[in-house]
């Protein structure tokens, strides 16, 4: 009766603290873009700080490497790479208005294939999990991403690219609508303002000081901490007590679980005919979650995962979806519904089959 009690409570808290996570990643995203905005930093960089940046994700990277368990940790970077590709984009594409067609522009197309070959050139690495291959590729892919900050953000700047739409911007729960608002971008909303839109356009009331938003930056921060803290610990103490696999509870619970808002942003992207948005949102996520948190984890791992890797069988269902999602954006865009269905399919067959056969768990 005491082990399912225990269960149960760990069940609530796994539960409960997705709202915790989900709320500090608002304030922290909504305020540090207002913060950046005071301090005259490029929209540019916020717009690549905040759309498509996986900081809930890092969170429980972090949280999971801190307790001793890597193997969660990159359960849940690949169960959250396929699950934007297979469960967002897929939602994204189905929720499209039947009357017009796809259209996805050069940038998305850029994006998309910088994706693919960063899944290209992680995967194998990520198998062939040695001490020597993860002590040089797990900076490399730190470096790797803050060079991809540069000089995408460099070729937004010289206009070769267009810069990420803000999938996340929402106005400030106070009514704060002036610049700030409109360049915050809160971590799940749908209410992008063009670029051209002029800052009389909105009513200035409200205006709050620097000290005010660094306040809120702090407390959506320390949010994101205890949330990844907590989240990690009952995720842990969940596959004790019910003797799961690391690397299965992560890559089907936890991931479900942590992307269920970009699933959200996805199906309002597409409903309301925003494709570049959509693939922003699923390949921005999946570039920070296959280098920046890759990377952490293999200079924190490389003696070796805790708790076993992820199986080649995992590693292909990512490469294969990426490569299905990159085809799509550059030549399927005429049968993206027809696409977005099969994505569908394959994502609770990739499920099924990861309880049944994958881990076994079910026999």
């Amino acid at each position: 009766m005491a082990q399912t009690d225990g269960l149960a409570f760990n069940i609530g808290a796994f539960t409960s603290t997705l709202f915790l996570l989900e709320f500090g990643a608002d304030k922290f995203i909504t305020h540090t873009a207002a913060v950046a905005s005071r301090i005259g930093v490029s929209e540019v960089i916020i717009g690549l700080l905040t759309a498509g940046a996986e900081w809930e994700e890092l969170a429980v990277v972090v949280a999971s490497l801190a307790q001793g368990r890597s193997s969660l940790a990159l359960g849940n970077v690949i169960g959250a790479a396929i699950s934007n590709i297979l469960g967002a984009f897929s939602l994204g594409l189905l929720c499209y208005e039947r009357e017009k067609t796809v259209e996805f522009d050069r940038s998305s197309q850029i994006y998309s294939l910088l994706t693919l070959a960063l899944t290209t050139a992680v995967s194998p690495v990520i198998y062939f999990s040695t001490r020597i291959t993860w002590m040089v590729c797990g900076p490399l892919l730190v470096v790797a991403f803050g060079l991809y900050f540069v000089l995408i953000a460099v070729a937004i700047g010289r206009g070769v690219l267009t810069a990420p739409e803000d999938s996340d911007t929402s106005d400030d729960e106070d009514g704060d609508e002036d610049d700030d608002a409109r360049s915050a971008t809160s971590s799940r909303g749908l209410l992008a303002t063009s670029p051209g839109t002029s800052a009389r356009a909105y009513p200035r009331r409200n205006r709050h000081r620097l000290a005010y938003h660094g306040l809120y930056l702090l407390f959506g921060f320390l949010a994101i901490c205890l949330a990844g803290y907590v989240l990690s610990q009952a995720a842990i103490n969940i596959v004790d007590r019910l003797g799961m696999s690391d690397i299965l509870f992560s890559v089907v619970i936890i991931a479900i679980a942590t992307t269920l808002p970009e699933k959200f942003v996805a199906a309002v992207s597409g409903y309301r005919g925003h494709p570049g948005i959509l693939v922003a949102n699923c390949a921005g996520s999946n570039i920070f979650l296959l280098s920046l948190c890759c990377g952490i984890i293999m200079i924190d791992s490389k003696e070796g995962l805790d708790g076993g890797n992820v199986t080649v069988s995992e590693l292909v269902v990512l490469w294969a979806s990426t490569a299905a999602f990159t085809a799509t954006v550059w030549f399927g865009a005429g049968f993206s519904r027809w696409i977005g269905g099969i994505m569908v399919v394959c994502y609770v067959a990739f499920i099924a089959l990861e309880f049944t056969v994958i881990h076994g768990t079910a026999g």
